[in-house]
């Protein structure tokens, strides 16, 4: 029995779905599995269903949806945002898209796996923080996001008829945006056929101040064809995908997309064993062809990067009953990336006058086995059980500098650089072995306590690894962390190990629904950067940037999550709630008890919701505390507290949707605590040094669709 997401209460909602336990034990919030003993053999996994988050969530990039689940981003382009689970980013979080796995080919991450999906295209999503169950998926230590598209829907005639179908238009003030959204099926009771697309186009959006934030227009499209079919026992899905970005502004980055194709293609089979559980199996093929330059005037220059990256993976899944109210998952998987970075000459400059080579015939394979046992010990208790076996190989040809020569008298430190990358021998393999084990106890129909306890691996990925260059310009192409400096790869670098605790409580009244979640990460080579020069391209000391490489170092990280929802009346007049969330993370090196990067500061947020049969209103005040505790290797900034209004409404009218929202009500002006710096406008005026990227002005927003 999959949660309706239209009868969660948001607040209890929200922290349920970051729970890290809650979703990894997959237990029901709705009151009816609560209260019904009868449910409590079954387990269940929690669904968050996009289609039913009309009122703000129906267009635009699929963060939109997920921000409303508990996850926070690393802010860059308009859609290639950077998700962020327990104070951990980027490739620490296994993002699965109809459960394949995507690699962001880009020094700076510009197309993470998140940028290959809208919302409209979304029928599910499931967040697993902290303790997820190792058939969840491995190669991570924060946790586990699955966007599932992937939904062939069936009918009951023997011919092919129109099955439903879906046009959706969207519009916000602050970046002249315009999005638009469109799906349509066939089906019979044995074959589905359909569609999904999206577009996006939007100009950069002004702050609280009116200002233009500099370098954030884009444009995107997705789109997805499925064909499936089905008899009683199995089914077969195939689904082909295609994106193309012919730009996207990055603020914080040196760097911009100036173009970004891909093509993918997905095959999954599903076959019921009778009595004896079922099978899976799933081919998956990813391709993206990616550029890097400039392309606006909001930020010029003059130097290509190209990248090409191709994922293949397959995964065969067993889930088998064992008796005694127990199961039996196991699985093996295998996933092959493959990589090529260059950056081309350009005529006449220093950039010349060979291509330069970052990364040559880069590769990164993944062998996975997993068992995970899972068992209702009694009526109140229940247990799962897992370990997880990866090894991982990664390699890279040799590389080659724009030049040899001395550059302006000076020792050419790429070149030197370069010679001494391909004289090693630059084979690495790692063995992961990741372990878990959750728990949850009924204490009564409206109370539950969760525990889990987790080893969680990572391997380096290609660009952590063998990122060769020394000299400034090279060193600050690599990077995702949106802070201006400059980064050295480390092929001896070890894999991050995290060793989790959670605990969870959760209390759902007739009135009353409170939730809690606590975490401890210690993270063993922790990957981090250790500082081995600086630069300064102004002369003036706010111009200042380090250079770093990349270094294991180990951390702690840790946090608490509060949710509570308070239902005040359910009249006539429409049903009236309040909801409030409260997040805490913090996160330490062990040495010197330094502050790690990006670690959010306190969050709260306070929420009044109105329905009345089909309208729905909802007034939320946030806020955002002083982040002070910054991380000095990486220079970054300190950013004021602030507070924020949003108004939201959504009505329903037979199969016409309509939304109005105003987010930001008062115009306040922000700077994003996790947004890095602003280098667009750096490089606009030097003078005012590496100001924080600031968050979105007043914004009203409309939407509207109609299915048929």
């Amino acid at each position: 029995m999959a949660a309706n997401t239209s009868t969660i209460p948001h607040g209890f909602k929200c922290s349920a779905i970051a729970s890290a336990l809650t979703l990894a034990l997959g237990a029901s919030v709705t009151s009816q599995a609560m209260a019904d003993e009868t449910n409590q053999t079954q387990i269940e996994r929690i669904q968050v269903h996009g289609e039913q988050n009309i009122g703000r969530n129906a267009l635009g990039s699929a963060d939109a949806l997920l921000k409303d689940q508990g996850v926070d981003f690393s802010e860059a382009g308009g859609v290639s945002a950077l998700p962020v689970l327990n104070g951990m980013m980027g490739d620490r979080i296994k993002v699965l898209v109809d459960g394949a796995d995507i690699t962001a080919s880009c020094a700076n991450q510009m197309n993470p796996p998140l940028s290959y999906v809208s919302a409209n295209q979304i029928s599910s999503v499931e967040v697993v923080a902290g303790v997820s169950p190792v058939s969840a998926g491995g190669d991570n230590i924060a946790g586990v996001i699955k966007v599932n598209s992937l939904n062939p829907k069936f009918n009951d005639s023997d011919n092919l008829s129109f099955e439903s179908g879906e046009i959706s238009s969207g519009y916000r003030s602050t970046s002249d945006a315009f999005l638009l959204g469109a799906k349509a099926g066939i089906a019979s009771k044995d074959l589905s056929f359909s569609y999904q697309g999206a577009y996006e186009d939007a100009n950069s959006y002004h702050d609280g101040h009116g200002d233009k934030v500099l370098d954030t227009l884009y444009r995107a499209q997705n789109h997805a064809l499925t064909a499936a079919w089905r008899d009683d026992t199995q089914q077969l899905a195939i689904k082909l995908t295609h994106q193309a970005i012919p730009f996207q502004g990055f603020p914080n980055q040196y760097m911009d997309m100036t173009d970004n194709k891909s093509y993918g293609a997905l095959v999954r089979y599903l076959r019921d064993l009778d009595n004896d559980g079922e099978f899976s199996a799933q081919l998956n093929w990813h391709s993206v062809k990616h550029e890097m330059g400039f392309f606006t005037p909001e930020k010029t220059g003059k130097m290509p990067m190209n990248t090409e990256g191709s994922d293949y993976s397959y995964q065969l899944h067993w889930r088998l009953p064992m008796g005694d109210n127990s199961t039996l998952l196991v699985g093996q998987e295998y996933y092959n990336y493959q990589l090529d970075d260059t950056w081309p000459a350009v005529p006449g400059t220093m950039m010349a006058p060979n291509d330069y080579i970052n990364i040559n015939d880069g590769e990164r394979r993944r062998a996975a086995v997993y068992g995970e046992w899972q068992q209702n010990l009694t009526p109140l208790w229940w247990l799962s059980a897992g370990v997880r076996y990866e090894y991982v190989t990664t390699d890279t040809g040799e590389v080659q500098a724009y030049s040899n020569m001395p550059m302006m008298g000076m020792p050419n430190v790429d070149a030197e650089a370069a010679k001494a990358f391909n004289a090693m021998d630059r084979s690495r393999d790692d063995n992961l072995i990741d372990a878990t084990l959750l728990a949850r106890y009924q204490l009564s129909a409206k109370q539950q306590l969760e525990f889990g306890l987790a080893r969680k691996n990572r391997a380096p990925n290609l660009y952590e690894r063998y990122s060769w260059g020394r000299g400034v310009m090279a060193t600050t192409m690599i990077g995702w962390y949106g802070d201006g400096n400059g980064y050295v790869g480390n092929p001896d670098l070890k894999p991050e190990t995290a060793h989790t605790l959670s605990a969870a409580y959760k209390f759902n009244g007739d009135e009353w629904q409170f939730s809690t979640t606590a975490w401890y990460s210690a993270v063993t080579d922790y990957i981090d950067a250790e500082v081995i020069g600086s630069f300064n391209r102004t002369g003036l000391a706010s111009g200042k940037r380090n250079i770093l490489k990349f270094t294991n170092e180990d951390a702690n990280l840790y946090g608490a999550k509060f949710s509570v929802n308070y239902l005040l009346a359910n009249t006539d007049s429409g049903k009236w709630q309040m909801q409030g969330k409260l997040d805490i993370t913090r996160g330490e090196r062990d040495e010197g008890n330094e502050p790690l990067y990006q670690i959010k500061p306190l969050q709260t947020e306070l929420a009044l919701s109105h329905q009345l049969g089909d309208w729905e209103n909802r007034l939320s005040w946030q806020w955002v505390a002083t982040k002070d505790k910054v991380d000095d290797r990486r220079l970054e900034n300190e950013t004021d507290s602030y507070s924020l209004l949003n108004l939201s409404s959504s009505i329903k009218w037979q199969e016409l949707s309509l939304t109005f929202a105003i987010n930001n009500l008062f115009d306040t002006y922000y700077e994003l605590p996790l947004g890095g710096v602003n280098l667009a406008e750096f490089k606009a005026d030097s003078t005012g040094g590496f100001s924080q990227v600031a968050g979105s002005g007043r914004s009203f927003e409309l939407g509207a669709s109609y299915k048929f």
